[in-house]
């Protein structure tokens, strides 16, 4: 019924965090929303079904000042990408009843007010849920990452970090289909095995058991490194250092180990980069966007022919997703961490 009024639960930020963030630092509460857009709007109101949890939104629960991001807004709604359902739409673009993706709000229903900035969702023999992970930000990070930073080469060796999550399965999956020597690390046996049995990567380890992470690296790759897909940072990024190949090339898609950290870890070989002439480039997913057609054209056929498998992690309903949100920084999660709130 047109300008009904529903119950609408949220999870909303406290305030802002300063050290590691906890389950605390964020409630579920209960509010309303009118089911309908103002007359003359161009926004979209929908009903959120899957929840992406993502790294970077922890420095978003920080007070910035100079990010490529901003500060969520204490008091509201957390926002992120997720994968939703359009109720009623102001905008010509978008109709009720399609299926979009793109940054809404950690709540049941969401009044976007920037729809344009929304990917609509076309393809339905895949699962929704994909567009919080394979088919959305986490795709095109790892998909941008790899061809477009790496430029790589058949039989090049590529290590990555992180090997089990939201972005590593499918880099490691890139690598294997260009013909790559792949190799990944994880920090738990469970994480371990889906590089080595579900990706199909060359091999995999865990880190957490490796006393010399270097001497490993030169176990796995005798001649080192040419494409290192650094997600972690820290200790594992100064081991691999002494491991690339001259004119190897690195690409920090993220620092997940060091978020925890009061005192991020040094890196002590960067001498490195100069030395064996290191190409290291970081990069964030939204400008890569505009291919996002044709990576849709290369990724689909290959869901649908099983060349590329993709492993969630699906938290069940509202209320879990601070948990889910804090348990990603401890590892908890194997695969791409998702929130369920609705499965239509």
């Amino acid at each position: 019924m047109a300008d009904e009024v529903v119950s609408n639960k949220q999870v909303i930020l406290r305030d802002y965090v300063e050290g590691f963030p906890e389950e605390s630092d964020m409630d579920v509460t209960t509010g309303t929303v009118r089911l309908s857009v103002q007359a003359g709007s161009n926004a979209v109101l929908v009903k959120n079904l899957y929840l992406s949890c993502d790294p970077y939104i922890w420095n978003r629960m920080k007070k910035l000042a100079g990010s490529y991001t901003e500060s969520l807004k204490p008091g509201s709604p957390i926002s992120g990408y997720g994968a939703c359902k359009v109720i009623y739409s102001g905008h010509q673009k978008f109709k009720k009843g399609d299926l979009v993706w793109g940054i809404t709000g950690w709540e049941e229903y969401t009044l976007i007010t920037a729809p344009e900035t929304l990917f609509k969702i076309e393809h339905m023999d895949v699962p929704v849920s994909y567009y919080t992970g394979l088919l959305g930000m986490p795709g095109m990070t790892a998909h941008g990452g790899f061809f477009r930073v790496f430029c790589p080469k058949k039989g090049e060796t590529m290590f990555i970090s992180a090997a089990s999550g939201a972005v590593g399965q499918l880099v490691g999956q890139f690598a294997k289909l260009t013909g790559c020597y792949v190799v990944g690390c994880a920090g738990s046996k469970e994480k371990v095995d889906l590089p080595k049995n579900k990706f199909k990567f060359d091999d995999a380890f865990n880190y957490k058991e490796v006393t010399d992470l270097a001497a490993a690296l030169k176990r796995y790759f005798p001649d080192g490194i040419d494409i290192y897909f650094q997600n972690v940072g820290g200790k594992m990024l100064d081991e691999v250092l002494l491991n690339m190949k001259s004119h190897g090339r690195i690409a920090a898609c993220g620092m997940i180990l060091q978020y925890n950290l009061e005192q991020p870890e040094p890196v002590y070989n960067l001498t490195q980069i100069i030395a064996k002439q290191i190409r290291m480039e970081g990069f964030v997913a939204f400008e890569f966007y505009p291919q996002y057609p044709e990576y849709l054209e290369m990724v689909l056929p290959q869901i649908r022919e099983g060349k590329i498998v993709y492993v969630e992690d699906i938290a069940e309903g509202i209320e879990s997703g601070p948990a889910a949100r804090i348990g990603l920084f401890s590892g908890k999660n194997v695969g791409k961490q998702v929130v369920a709130v609705a499965r239509e």
